[in-house]
């Protein structure tokens, strides 16, 4: 995804998160809905982590340095694992201790059209906000499911706020179970599941998105078909006999590392290798998300080839 449709799509999760927490926040003074405080908390963080993602993305728009020559892409993934630290801290954490508490000493609801009355209002704004984040996805996701885009996806905003909506409409849902529980068995206890429930769910949430943003902190490769087009890019250049090997390495979602080592025609020139090399790296950054490329020439020693 372009960077411009990466702030479109987190503006509009902050927005959207923002308009909701008041709402359920306004909701919980009314009624004193534990279920609704962990939602009310849980849009809290949701727009703390929109924030974090729009100054990783301003930080990572940075000039490359002497101490940082790749430049500062990577910051967008520390960021967006940050969010993940954020999003089991206050959430998660904050729902299953106020679930408990309010487990041990349930309190009886007061005003509860206004608990699912917002519950719905907050619906309704959660799912414009995921229907927007799924349009921009999928010009991305090919014929991936969406389980296995978000894991591999080298974008870490439109990962996060895919999870972060879903997390959103799937904690509402059960927010307005319990509460509706709540309502139709006269025990309060119900309320404080549903409070238990989110922070669990926040915590599945937090667990996979910090999984996912470590492994890119790390370093990950190009993706399969993207390695299939680097090496069909140097390959098909006339002087190459083969590709000894290839490493890539994403510095940030639009900037990738490739390195190879390759056997050209020894019969060629000094002067034709080096155009051989430049007509290639031409090709890489025309057809790949390649921005530095270091091709080493070598001879492959292998007998049995």
């Amino acid at each position: 995804m372009a960077a411009d449709g990466n702030r479109r799509v987190v503006i509009a999760a902050f927005l959207a998160n923002v308009g909701v927490a008041v709402a359920k926040f306004t909701g919980y003074a009314f009624t004193g809905a534990a279920s609704l405080l962990a939602e009310a908390v849980h849009s809290v963080a949701d727009s703390g982590n929109q924030l974090l993602l729009i100054f990783g993305g301003y930080r990572a728009r940075r000039e490359a340095s002497e101490e940082h020559p790749f430049g500062y892409a990577r910051e967008r993934y520390f960021w967006a694992f940050m969010v993940a630290v954020v999003l089991f801290t206050m959430g998660s954490l904050f729902a299953i201790v106020e679930g408990w508490q309010k487990l041990q000493h349930p309190e009886p609801l007061e005003s509860p059209a206004w608990a699912i009355g917002v519950l719905l209002f907050a619906m309704v704004v959660e799912g414009g906000a995921l229907r927007y984040a799924v349009g921009e996805a999928r010009k991305l996701r090919g014929e991936e499911s969406w389980l296995a885009f978000v894991r591999h996806s080298k974008n870490p905003e439109i990962a996060v706020i895919l999870l972060e909506d879903f997390g959103a409409l799937t904690g509402i849902l059960l927010a307005l179970v319990c509460v509706g529980l709540a309502l139709w068995t006269g025990d309060a206890r119900w309320d404080a599941v549903g409070s238990l429930a989110i922070g669990v769910l926040l915590g599945v949430i937090a667990a996979l998105m910090g999984t996912e943003m470590k492994s890119l902190l790390i370093g990950e490769s190009a993706s399969r078909s993207q390695e299939r087009i680097i090496r069909s890019a140097v390959e098909s250049h006339a002087s190459v006999r083969r590709i000894i090997h290839l490493r890539t390495q994403h510095l940030g979602p639009e900037e990738l590392l490739v390195g190879a080592k390759v056997e050209f025609d020894g019969a060629i020139a000094m002067d034709e290798l080096t155009r051989a090399i430049d007509e290639i790296e031409e090709q890489l950054r025309t057809h790949t998300a390649a921005s530095l490329i270091y091709i080493e020439p070598d001879v492959h020693a292998d007998p049995r080839d």
